[in-house]
């Protein structure tokens, strides 16, 4: 869906970002992570041309983007914000409606739209004829996002979307995100320096440093196979809790013992990461889960078998 080739941007003698290159499949969501000032967010401006290339060349569909009126490009591309890009004088529903009003929908076809937002995001209607500066943190931010996805495109760029969110907001909005219908039929780029951020929602990641990418690829990836010193530092300091989010039950699946299927027990796609399946432990009583894989597969472990499994594929990967 979107072909980033060899692209560079220069601010005088400096080169904030330098010929990086990067392909992003069909609703796939690739995450640009990094310390302040590595050429992430320049990176991200230039798909949606807020930001001119130096060189090189950035396609979305196939299509070349310079080769485009930049409002015609950013009408098929929904774009978020770290502090939520909100018009504190508009009303909430007059903020969902900017981009329906530039494509010309009809009254009742922008409040069909907002409503099945809203209710999707966990808004009350009550929220449309307020104020931004009225609502909390979590709140604005669901309000920008459900102005991003109005318009349905197939192409969302999000830049430190919930960085100035608290932890405990952000950790919310971050289970419902991963759960919206909406963001699993879109293509995204997401900027972040929060590496746990990336861990958790990235199909893919491009660790970013000095304007390059220092290496791309799956969580897994990056932990168990880091191309350089660099790759491993970045991750050290929560290298555990990295780990627990980047191995799926599927990876575990054949080290996990056949147990019969227990009606109590809470359940688990073997999709889910190991993080969110250790955390049931916490806080249901139940001494195991149920795994499902397909239609006709489950087992059901328990916590030490989860994590003897673990043991095993961290050792297995180690001798790779």
């Amino acid at each position: 869906m979107i072909k980033v080739d060899n692209v560079s941007k220069h601010f005088g003698g400096v080169k904030a970002v330098d010929g990086v290159s990067f392909d992003v499949a069909d609703q796939e969501n690739l995450i640009l992570l990094g310390t302040s000032g590595c050429g992430k967010t320049t990176t991200l401006k230039m798909i949606n041309r807020l930001i001119e290339p130096t060189s090189g060349t950035i396609y979305i569909d196939g299509k070349n983007i310079m080769e485009q009126p930049p409002e015609a490009l950013r009408r098929g591309i929904g774009y978020v914000l770290q502090n939520n890009g909100l018009f504190p004088h508009y009303t909430v529903a007059q903020n969902i409606a900017v981009v329906p009003n530039l494509l010309k929908w009809d009254k009742q076809k922008t409040e069909k739209r907002t409503a099945e937002l809203m209710e999707k995001l966990h808004l009350d209607a009550s929220y449309l004829d307020v104020y931004p500066n009225e609502l909390s943190g979590g709140q604005q931010q669901r309000i920008g996002l459900a102005r991003a996805l109005v318009s349905d495109p197939p192409v969302l760029l999000m830049d430190e979307p919930f960085g100035a969110l608290d932890n405990v907001t952000r950790s919310k909005i971050h289970a419902e995100f991963k759960a919206l219908d909406e963001l699993k039929r879109k293509t995204i780029i997401m900027v972040t320096h929060d590496v746990q951020e990336a861990f958790e929602l990235g199909d893919r990641i491009c660790l970013m440093d000095k304007g390059k990418i220092i290496q791309s690829g799956t969580p897994a990836q990056l932990l168990f196979n880091p191309v350089n010193d660099f790759v491993k530092d970045f991750l050290k300091h929560q290298r555990l809790q990295l780990e627990f989010k980047a191995i799926k039950l599927t990876d575990l699946w054949e080290l996990l013992p056949e147990l019969n299927k227990e009606a109590k027990a809470s359940s688990f796609n073997a999709g889910s990461n190991l993080w969110e399946t250790l955390e049931s432990f916490k806080f249901n009583n139940g001494e195991t889960v149920n795994i499902s894989k397909d239609q006709n597969e489950s087992k059901t472990v328990s916590f030490e078998q989860l994590m003897s499994a673990f043991y095993h594929y961290k050792n297995h990967q180690a001798h790779e």
